[in-house]
């Protein structure tokens, strides 16, 4: 058998040296108004090089592929993704001379393709968005490569401790703003890799704040988090790219989430336009998602009587979505009719009105 050791240990190397070169995410306040004493912040994940919270996984993931000898020089690195972690894993794979394939959904915008493509790798479209998985493990077999399966190995390959993981991140940069530790930590779950991460986090460093996670219509998560069941099934993918799954996958770890909302997709896109007119440059619609879950959590907060500070997720940015979530020919096609919804997100806002009775809510 070869040694391929020395291949790894300067593979490692050269992701490591990419990680100093970059700087950490930014941190953006957006004020609620019609909340006061909640403070609002965004950990705006779209300035990493790759443009979004994958980043982080997609490094994890190599690394942890490569000190397990998972991976060969020459090689095809294959991942089933809806687009930002295939990105992401495209970049890494670039960066050590690996081909790389990525097996989405045929209804993966052509922006998100384009940039797999610019960074070298290649799409394979699936029609039925269920077969991602076992198309990439056939890709993998008959290729001699690796499928790195971010939706298994999301959760344990990421360092929950340290390594400036997305919590330590926060909670370094929140240290002297009015309430440093936050009540709430909000991301929606695509792996549940970033929850995982979070929930173990804030366990590990004995803090009190909660994790709530948001979850897209079209997806068993929500379901999951209540009932158990691990055999739940969809027979139809997430309409927000990147987040919710047809099948509980092994990353989503329920036990370190502390509540859960299941929140309608035109509410999701809704509170995207919103947030994007908010911040003035466009966001993706999991971060709308994200926005509802904090509205939810700050009106909990609200009503009892609490003070504090709520950190939220922006998961990548809009320009991914321009013929899609941004194109209003594209929205109607869909049948979404956003205008009475952005102004309910606004009237929460803005002026503390209850938001849509249509989310689902768990240890709320």
């Amino acid at each position: 058998m070869s040694d391929h050791r020395p291949w790894a240990r300067e593979a490692i190397r050269i992701i490591e040296a990419d990680f100093q070169r970059s700087a950490d995410t930014h941190l953006i306040p957006l004020p609620l108004p019609g909340l006061p004493g909640t403070e609002l912040y965004f950990k705006d994940e779209s300035s990493h090089p790759t443009g979004s919270l994958k980043h982080r996984l997609a490094r994890s993931l190599f690394l942890y592929a490569l000190c397990n000898g998972w991976l060969k020089p020459g090689a095809p690195v294959i991942e089933a993704s809806s687009g930002s972690t295939a990105i992401s894993e495209a970049y890494f794979a670039r960066l050590l001379g690996l081909p790389f394939i990525a097996v989405m959904p045929a209804t993966t915008s052509q922006e998100k393709i384009a940039q797999i493509a610019f960074y070298g790798g290649r799409s394979h479209l699936v029609q039925d968005p269920t077969q991602i998985y076992a198309e990439s493990e056939r890709l993998a077999r008959e290729s001699g490569g690796h499928f790195m399966d971010q939706f298994t190995y999301a959760e344990r390959a990421t360092d929950w401790r340290a390594n400036n993981n997305i919590a330590e991140s926060i909670f370094q940069q929140m240290r002297f703003e009015q309430y440093p530790e936050p009540s709430w930590l909000i991301s929606s779950p695509g792996t549940g890799g970033t929850t995982a991460t979070l929930g173990r986090y804030v366990r590990y460093r004995q803090h009190c704040t909660r994790v709530l996670c948001a979850d897209a219509e079209r997806s068993v998560f929500f379901d999951f988090y209540q009932s158990g069941d691990a055999s739940l099934r969809l027979d139809c993918g997430s309409r927000i790219e990147g987040i919710g799954r047809p099948r509980v996958e092994a990353s989503f770890l329920p036990a370190v989430i502390d509540a859960m909302v299941k929140v309608p997709d035109a509410l999701s896109l809704a509170a995207m336009h919103y947030l994007a007119e908010r911040l003035g440059r466009r966001v993706g619609g999991s971060s709308g998602t994200n926005l509802i879950g904090a509205l939810v959590a700050a009106q909990q907060m609200k009503a009892a009587g609490e003070s504090g500070s709520i950190v939220a997720i922006l998961c990548d940015g809009g320009e991914r979505y321009a013929t899609t979530y941004y194109d209003q020919a594209w929205l109607a096609g869909q049948g979404y009719e956003l205008d009475g919804l952005i102004k309910e997100v606004a009237a929460s806002v803005e002026r503390g009105e209850p938001l849509p009775n249509s989310i689902q809510r768990a240890n709320i």
